[in-house]
């Protein structure tokens, strides 16, 4: 059972990631207003985007370190204050470089404060060790409420008021981590994992580099990425463009955020009972089935919703059980900086998904070469998760294998 206190972190946790994973999982939706105003073309906004997710990953380990050394009050809150500047900037951006300072520099950077590692990490200092992939899923799928409400949202003000309101509108929602970030103050001190845990940051990183399992862990993360904001930011372009409703976008959004809620609540409690690497080769295996089942099948408003209702229980179920796989390995005392490493591989995708879609779309017209390497690639990460080991070789085990 949680304590009292655990209770309001798992709330103010999925609050902040309601906030800002919200906006994030929506940007999708400026494509097109943005692209209009400016006249650049696709391949701009896009790299914006990818530059976000690109710098967003790559500081996650270094924002993880500042969290784990000196509390995730102060990161959660300062990461709060760089969003709302950031969406400020780009509700007044007159350029090519404001888009890609405000969407990618200050808005990817800042993002690193407010997302999956260092919010998990705070989750998991407050919950029982043996139930902590459910509450990572209780947070996550929380978490991705934002996509049922900011989505629509966006929507509606961009529809109603341009795109530049709606992103002021969207700063002030985003200002309330500050105040949340006050609840998810502290630190990890346990030092629990499979062996004797690392006294030293740098032991840390140097067991890591060394586990096989680690390795493969951040290889498989990549796909997750390279799917996940290629739909964000690439589906509602990719709606429009086949003369689909206008509705629609904003609909398949919210519809994902929705079954996603169910996928990783599910996960996140089969996580704890059974293997995580075969949840994760198992989940990866469905997204290309339901990849390929979308673009086989002729579009329509009926297709896009069951593809949007079917991938959203495969969403971010992957997020508790690659952070609990990293608990599992290590344990929790580094855990925003090594989950941060990992993730830093998943916003690597995400910048291979959203340039390359927009290139393409530029150069051909055409989205249809990048939804088919993503099925191959949902493959290769289903194969990728088989062989990890969460224990090296002669380590010994202090609960049942999973």
């Amino acid at each position: 059972m949680l304590s009292k206190k655990g209770l309001i972190v798992l709330i103010c946790a999925s609050l902040v990631l309601v906030l800002s994973m919200g906006m994030r999982q929506s940007f999708g939706l400026f494509q097109s207003p943005i692209n209009e105003a400016f006249g650049l073309g696709f391949t701009v906004f896009s790299l914006s985007l990818a530059i976000q997710n690109l710098l967003w990953g790559l500081s996650q380990p270094f924002i993880g370190a500042l969290s784990d050394r000196y509390g995730s009050g102060r990161v959660i809150a300062t990461a709060g204050i760089f969003q709302v500047l950031g969406l400020l900037m780009l509700a007044n951006a007159d350029s090519m470089w404001g888009l890609h300072v405000s969407t990618g520099i200050v808005l990817g950077i800042s993002g690193s404060g407010s997302t999956w590692a260092v919010m998990l990490s705070v989750v998991a200092r407050h919950v029982p060790e043996e139930r902590r992939t459910l509450y990572f899923g209780i947070a996550s799928s929380m978490g991705t409420a934002g996509q049922i409400l900011i989505a629509p949202l966006n929507q509606f003000t961009i529809n109603t008021f341009g795109y530049v309101d709606a992103l002021i509108i969207l700063a002030v929602m985003l200002g309330l981590i500050v105040p949340l970030a006050f609840a998810l103050r502290g630190k990890a001190t346990d030092t629990s994992a499979g062996t004797a845990a690392a006294q030293s940051l740098y032991d840390a990183l140097n067991k890591a580099r060394k586990h096989s399992g680690y390795l493969l862990l951040i290889s498989g993360f990549y796909v997750c990425g390279f799917h996940v904001m290629f739909v964000m930011g690439h589906l509602p372009n990719y709606l429009i463009t086949q003369e689909m409703p206008g509705w629609l976008p904003g609909a398949a959004i919210s519809t994902i955020g929705v079954t996603n809620l169910a996928g990783t609540l599910i996960f996140g409690w089969l996580g704890d009972k059974y293997s995580k690497k075969y949840l994760l080769s198992i989940l990866y295996t469905l997204r290309s089935v339901v990849i390929a089942g979308f673009i086989i099948v002729p579009l329509s408003p009926a297709s896009t919703l069951v593809f949007s209702f079917c991938l959203g229980f495969l969403w971010l179920a992957t997020v508790p059980l690659t952070n609990g796989l990293v608990g599992q390995m290590f344990g929790i005392r580094y855990l925003a900086t090594l989950a941060g490493i990992v993730f830093a591989s998943h916003q690597l995708g995400s910048f291979t998904s959203l340039y390359l879609g927009g290139w393409l779309f530029d150069t051909t017209g055409s989205y249809d070469l990048v939804w088919q390497i993503a099925i191959a690639l949902g493959i290769i990460s289903a194969l990728i998760h088989l062989p990890i080991k969460i224990h090296p070789k002669g380590e010994p085990l202090p609960q049942p294998a999973q």
